[in-house]
């Protein structure tokens, strides 16, 4: 019976050693990481522009801001000395 169970677990394991990957079952492998990886890539980059746009477009509208309220004070102070010198 040790002799039985003996072959049948060396045939087990031996069976498990030889059906690992082929070579073109790892090619697939390694492409299918690759496109993952170029798609993640593809992403944050795109993630990274957005960001990039919405801050500039942030920054425009507060500088756009800054302006007209500089033009206001301005406006508002040249009313002010008119007003003094009448």
């Amino acid at each position: 019976m040790k002799k039985v169970f003996s072959i049948i677990a060396v045939a087990v394991v031996a069976t498990f050693v030889a059906c690992g990957p082929s070579a073109e079952e790892k090619a697939k492998m390694e492409e299918n990481a690759k496109r993952i990886q170029d798609s993640i890539t593809a992403a944050i980059n795109a993630s990274m522009n957005a960001a990039t746009a919405a801050t500039d477009s942030v920054a425009a509208a507060a500088a756009a801001a800054a302006a007209n309220a500089v033009t206001t004070a301005t406006d508002a102070a040249a009313k002010a000395v008119e007003e003094v010198k009448k």
